[in-house]
């Protein structure tokens, strides 16, 4: 069944990472059912639904977000169910996904001079490939996953552009600043390789998202990708980036995520409050 509603997602046009959390989801469900009723019901039912809403928010504690993820997955195995003629009933409802109060993003935690100087401390270990990949990181606004897929051909230094591929294998052009056309450069000069892929290593044509992850463990203990991801977003808009450039640029799914990037550190605030 699972592997059927897979290839369902995969012809929607999922992500391999979003159709194998959907998978994970829908496994869960089914080991809950398994759990409480000892068995595996060929369909979806609406009053099981209900019983595991309850069961994610009462018993696992799970916050909204993380149970709508979960009902988002059952949705579609639902409509498989209906496309596939196993089902003719729709039971997750909109009404059954929980409101999230949207948060201001928090401030970037890390400063531009914090940046750099992790840049420096890359530059002086004598790897270029990671000092491309965090100078990449700080100023383009990639994910992991995005640059470890990321491709010889989607890259045009020239240009100063880059194809990024992202969920949903939706396409961007990120348009890229002279620190990553340089730092890419260099690494090319050492770069010997006949893989596809732009980032690999001794042992793989390609790297994997965790050995990036073990990149910036080896180098810091407060800057991350997701540090780095946000200070891009915070630092761009301060910058004088609209937040549609930015949206853009960072591959976000609505501006309204954006515009939570918007929030003003505490001392900028202070520095406000000063002048009044």
């Amino acid at each position: 069944m699972l592997k059927l509603f897979s290839l369902y997602l995969h012809a929607m046009g999922k992500s391999h990472g979003t159709v194998s959390v959907y998978c994970q989801n829908i496994s869960q469900y089914f080991r809950w059912c398994e759990e409480t009723f000892d068995e595996r019901p060929s369909q979806l039912y609406r009053a099981n639904v209900l019983e595991y809403i309850s069961y994610m928010r009462n018993i696992k504690g799970y916050n909204p977000k993380t149970v709508n993820h979960h009902l988002s997955s059952l949705r579609s195995y639902n409509d498989w169910l209906i496309e596939s003629g196993q089902q003719t009933e729709t039971v997750v409802l909109k009404n059954d996904f929980m409101k999230i109060q949207l948060q201001y993003a928090s401030p970037s935690t890390v400063t531009k001079k914090d940046v750099e100087a992790l840049r420096q401390r890359l530059l002086e270990s004598g790897s270029k490939r990671d000092y491309a990949i965090v100078t990449l990181f700080a100023y383009s606004g990639i994910r992991r996953s995005e640059c470890a897929n990321l491709k010889l051909d989607q890259v045009d230094l020239t240009a100063r552009e880059i194809r990024v591929i992202g969920k949903g294998d939706k396409q961007r052009l990120v348009y890229i600043n002279d620190k990553i056309v340089y730092a890419m450069r260099e690494y090319l000069k050492e770069r010997n390789s006949d893989s596809p892929y732009f980032f690999v290593s001794r042992q793989s044509e390609k790297l994997t998202p965790s050995r990036i992850n073990q990149i910036f463990n080896k180098y810091s203990n407060d800057i991350f990708l997701k540090t780095l991801r946000l200070f891009f977003c915070s630092h761009a808009l301060e910058s004088g980036f609209s937040i549609h450039e930015v949206s853009n640029l960072a591959g976000h799914s609505s501006i309204q995520v954006t515009m939570l990037y918007t929030n003003p550190t505490a001392q900028a605030m202070k520095d406000k409050a000063n002048r009044l």
